[in-house]
């Protein structure tokens, strides 16, 4: 029988005008202690983020969603955070910005596969 493991995750949002509060959901932030597991994924609907803002730095936001995804995987691209731990690194990304991309509220739950578990969670709160 295998154990099913408590995981953390938020969503990433996008904020085009951070004065107007709009977002749309661009990403999936997963973070699992038992498996040392963090990752995002993300998918930006330009469609979305245009019918928000015609005038939205597409690349940027692009730009903004790769790093995260960079800091996750705690490579040359995850800067001053490479050298943190997976929990570390998700417990930075969670913290509270006011840029154009913004983690949403820490939710949890248990899960057999953390990298499968994102994956669903893109499909269904994302895509």
């Amino acid at each position: 029988m295998s154990t099913r493991d408590v995981f953390e995750y938020a969503v990433l949002r996008v904020v085009p005008r951070v004065e107007r509060g709009e977002c749309f959901n661009a990403g999936v932030l997963v973070y699992c202690r038992a498996k040392s597991f963090v990752a995002a994924r993300t998918h930006l609907d330009e469609r979305k983020l245009r019918a928000l803002d015609p005038h939205a730095d597409v690349v940027g936001v692009q730009a903004a969603l790769r790093a995260v995804e960079g800091v996750c995987g705690g490579g040359d691209t995850a800067g001053q955070a490479a050298g943190d731990d997976p929990g570390r690194r998700f417990r930075w990304l969670i913290a509270p910005r006011s840029t154009v991309v913004q983690p949403g509220t820490v939710h949890s739950g248990l899960t057999l596969d953390p990298e499968a578990e994102i994956e669903r969670l893109l499909d269904l709160l994302v895509r």
